[in-house]
């Protein structure tokens, strides 16, 4: 009698949930990120000083292209997209570039303009990155997930006091606040049963609400003034211009973008233990130039893999691409009604901050986990580490440390994940692979540390 050959048991990222649980798993990577995706069009339209209208407009075109961008790297077609749970989201890498091209003269026809080409040019290019890989070994690849993490961080404080800007920053009500959502959070994710365990951000920011609401936290004066249907219509606000300056300056960021969308797809390769070949990378890489030239056309801005995410993919350990794919979903809905976006839009800002607080440092542990790979003895890695880390933290901490360099150089090094990239990367191919003192033989002797 023939046997039946055994199926082949499919990959968590590729395993899709419950209807229910995709909803809920949906939902918290959505809270998660809407903060910074709706940042980028609200700090370039207000440096515009465009109107009310527009400035919703533009949101809702973010959203729109958001939940298209994170359904092509998630769900992918041909040879666009990682296929990994990666969300979404405008870079803030293009702000100060974008901001300087508006308000000189181009307004945003020329910023679309210059999107478009970076878009076109990040889809040329994911090939050659691709092959870069090599260059990813765990010393470079846990450094850079460890000042992922890490520079996120200063995001959440922020978040946790209050939001930028606001007028009771720093007030203790808002710190208070966030750590109760922080305690509420770390208490499901213990104590809770397995499926909660898994929502537990999900549960802390709706706890975290339900508390906000009757101390006055909460604004939800805008769900009224919303409209109930908005459409992005292609090329709102003109037709686009291409200036020379702009495509440069936008060229530049496209080059930043790549850097760190590799970093985050590398990480999520490792959490999700589907780790990131040359091909899939450039596949990735492919689909965020799709998306950012899909921006310039919907009247949004260029796009990349959000951190912001990477933590609660760790953190809550489900490692479904689906469930990205629904909150994808969720976001074009949002992008088609405004009066939904307006209301996952009054969530406090400290409720955000607890829960992100321990998000972000859930990426930079992972980065730490993966250091745990690498040999450290009797070699210069621990340098490579330190000085990685402390160039990647700079911008960070001393965020006007680089205001007297020239704009190209500002827009690659305050990023502090593209500087301690490219630091690592730099590093260790000069300790690690060109002949030094040991030479060639003291080289070969640490293949763990040194493999690419």
């Amino acid at each position: 009698m023939a046997t039946t050959a055994p199926a082949h048991p499919v990959h968590p990222v590729d395993e899709v949930p419950p209807v229910r649980h995709l909803a809920a798993f949906g939902l918290q990577h959505v809270l998660a990120m809407y903060a910074g995706a709706v940042a980028v069009p609200l700090i370039v339209g207000g440096a515009m000083k465009l109107s009310p209208a527009d400035l919703a407009y533009l949101i809702t075109a973010d959203l729109l292209v958001c939940g298209i961008a994170t359904l092509i790297q998630c769900v992918g077609f041909w040879r666009f997209g990682v296929r990994l749970p990666i969300m979404q989201g405008c870079t803030f890498a293009a702000v100060s570039p974008m901001v300087l091209i508006g308000t000189t003269g181009g307004g945003l026809p020329a910023i679309y303009g210059s999107v478009i080409v970076a878009g076109l040019a990040i889809v040329l290019l994911a090939p050659v990155f691709g092959r870069l890989l090599r260059f990813f070994p765990p010393l470079v690849t846990g450094t850079v997930i460890l000042i992922i993490g890490v520079s996120l961080l200063p995001v959440a404080g922020n978040w946790a006091a209050g939001g930028v800007g606001a007028k009771d920053f720093g007030e203790p009500k808002n710190l208070a606040l966030a750590g109760f959502v922080l305690a509420v959070v770390l208490a499901v994710q213990r104590f809770a049963p397995p499926f909660l365990s898994r929502i537990a951000v999900l549960v802390g920011i709706a706890v975290g609400l339900a508390v906000a609401v009757p101390f006055g936290f909460t604004d939800f004066g805008g769900v009224g003034d919303a409209d109930w249907v908005g459409i992005s219509t292609p090329f709102h606000f003109g037709t686009p211009t291409f200036h020379a300056s702009a495509i440069v300056s936008m060229l530049v960021v496209a080059l930043v973008t790549m850097t760190e969308t590799t970093g985050d797809l590398i990480a999520v390769g490792e959490m999700t233990d589907r780790k990131v070949e040359p091909r899939t990378l450039a596949d990735g890489l492919r689909a965020d130039g799709l998306s950012t030239v899909l921006g310039g056309v919907f009247n949004t801005f260029p796009y990349t893999a959000f951190a912001q995410n990477v933590g609660l993919v760790g953190m809550t350990r489900v490692r479904s691409r689906w469930v990205v794919a629904t909150a994808g979903g969720i976001l074009v809905l949002l992008g088609l009604l405004p009066k939904l976006g307006a209301v996952v839009a009054a969530v406090p800002a400290p409720v955000l901050g607890g829960a992100g607080l321990v998000m972000f440092g859930t990426v930079a542990a992972s980065g730490l986990r993966t250091l745990t790979e690498v040999d450290f003895k009797g070699n210069n890695n621990l340098t490579v580490v330190a000085v990685s880390v402390a160039v990647g933290m700079l911008p960070v901490g001393v965020p006007t440390v680089y205001a007297k360099f020239p704009d190209w150089f500002q827009t690659v090094m305050n990023s502090g994940i593209s500087a301690g990239c490219l630091t690592a990367i730099v590093l260790n191919l000069l300790f690690n692979h060109l002949p030094g003192k040991a030479g060639s033989a003291g080289a070969a002797a640490e293949p763990k540390a040194a493999s690419v």
